[in-house]
């Protein structure tokens, strides 16, 4: 017989890493863990850090005797035992609604109101979490946070409800069925009310995704290692960012790309934030985990999408699946703040994806037959699939980097020790040359003058040499007279 125990669930450098030997389904994953299908009366819930299993083990023995917790079977070191619910999400319930239903809104205001009198500091809960099973009864899951966060309000209910357009709806059943507690919320965002240019967002530090104020009334719908993002409108998001060189860096990206058919509208930036458009859709991690296989066309506009990159100049070069959506105008990309920095020539986070999902054979498949060149380049070493792997490989490349500057810089000194030698030899030829040149200069000079004095001299001999015969001969004359 199988164990779940044997399932492993650590927390990665962006999501969870999931290693699953047994054949439980993987039916769920969030921040904190995986849940795993093991019947269909229960399921188990793997946590990657020890501490949340003993916060949610002991929220849920506290609210066993509540109808709307989910019954508690087992729990361990790092794990816990409950109820299955093979139902849909009140998000998905209500998602074709256009206004919510009196009873849903009677079943929420007694969730909520039970939750205060069991002394839960988190009166809330996100749409995804509540399950509506037969005659509307509704479940709800995921208390990790209900003795650790204060929500006197339901933010993120109310976050959920108004990006379905059913949070006026809702409201409106409020006021009328508990005025007192309309009040109190309207009290409550009226002294909380914030412009979203001014919602603060701070870095959690190296490694760690940001830290966000959870009593912000906006609709948080993401948040990661750079900054979070907020809904602000219908058609509109928020990201703000805990570094403003983050928010360069991908303000950049996407201002000088913007023509790229996967990257998001830019509507509004600033030192610490941009407004772009929001992304009606699933993300691809989460459409996947419906689909039995990986057709040709979600590997095809991958693909593209890898190649415009490149073609594009972008140094990173991958698309982790949790950062594409499903739109009705195809894929959209999010998260670029290393596409310009970061070197990686190769998709090593989407691979990883791909093969937590069972697909990236078929995958590797598709492009080797649309694309054998990129496939050669992506194959020609071997694939990492974890995070020691990937890490050993960009420590190994960066070395390599490191060596190939090391021989440039070599090779550069070298060249100029060479350079210089040959123009220290060039200038000695050229003033040895200089200096034969000059000596035989010289030498000429000297030889000419030479010449012109033994021409002189020459010229001075002959000159006295004539004037002596002349004399000779006017003497003779003289003498040959006198005689006469």
């Amino acid at each position: 017989m199988e164990d779940f125990k044997s399932i492993s669930v650590t927390k990665g450098e962006k999501a969870l890493v999931i290693d699953n030997p047994t054949s439980f389904p993987l039916i769920g994953a969030g921040t904190q863990g995986a849940v795993f299908k093991l019947s269909e009366e229960k399921c188990v819930k793997i946590y990657s850090d020890e501490l949340q299993a003993k916060m949610e083990t002991e929220a849920l023995k506290a609210g066993q005797k509540l109808p709307f917790f989910p019954k508690l079977y087992d729990t361990g070191r790092n794990y816990v035992v409950m109820e299955y619910f093979n139902a849909p999400t009140l998000k998905e319930y209500l998602r074709n609604c256009t206004y919510i239903p009196e009873s849903i809104a009677i079943k929420l205001l007694t969730i909520l109101r039970e939750l205060k009198k069991a002394k839960f500091t988190m009166i809330d809960a996100p749409l995804r979490h509540i399950f509506v099973l037969e005659n509307e009864e509704l479940k709800v899951v995921d208390h990790v946070n209900a003795f650790k966060r204060i929500h006197p309000v339901p933010l993120k209910l109310l976050r959920d409800l108004n990006i379905i357009l059913l949070k006026d709806s809702f409201l409106a059943w409020v006021k009328q069925l508990e005025p007192d507690t309309y009040k109190m919320w309207e009290k409550y965002f009226q002294e909380n009310d914030l412009d979203y240019r001014n919602i603060p967002v701070s870095s959690g530090g190296s490694g760690k995704g940001v830290k966000v104020d959870s009593a912000v009334t906006q609709p948080l719908i993401g948040k990661g290692h750079q900054g979070a993002v907020y809904r602000i409108a219908e058609d509109k998001c928020v990201k703000i960012y805990g570094s403003t060189d983050h928010c360069r860096q991908e303000k950049e990206v996407l201002l000088k790309s913007k023509d790229l058919p996967f990257i998001p509208k830019v509507y509004e930036t600033g030192p610490n934030y941009i407004v772009m458009e929001y992304l009606l859709g699933p993300n691809l991690n989460a459409y996947l985990k419906k689909q039995l296989q990986l057709s040709e066309d979600i590997s095809r506009r991958l693909l593209d999408i890898l190649t415009m990159m490149k073609q594009s100049g972008f140094k990173q070069i991958d698309a982790p699946l949790r950062h594409i959506f499903v739109t009705n105008n195809g894929f959209k990309m999010v998260d670029h703040v290393y596409s310009f920095t970061r070197l990686q020539d190769r998709p090593l986070e989407l691979f990883q994806n791909l093969h937590e999902r069972g697909f990236l054979d078929t995958f590797l498949e598709h492009v080797k037959m649309m694309d054998p060149k990129t496939h050669a380049a992506w194959t020609k070493l071997p694939i990492p699939l974890t995070n020691e792997e990937i890490a050993a490989l960009e420590e190994k490349e960066g070395n390599s980097d490191k060596n190939s500057k090391s021989n440039k810089s070599k090779s550069q000194k070298n060249n100029k020790s060479k350079n210089s030698k040959s123009n220290k030899s060039s200038k000695s030829n050229n003033n040895s040359k200089s200096n034969k040149s000059k000596s035989q200069k010289n030498s000429k000079s000297q030889n000419s003058k030479s010449s012109k004095n033994n021409k002189s001299n020459n010229n001075s001999k002959s000159n006295k040499n004539r004037s002596d015969r002349e004399e000779t001969a006017s003497t003779k004359e003289t003498k040959q007279k006198k005689k006469k």
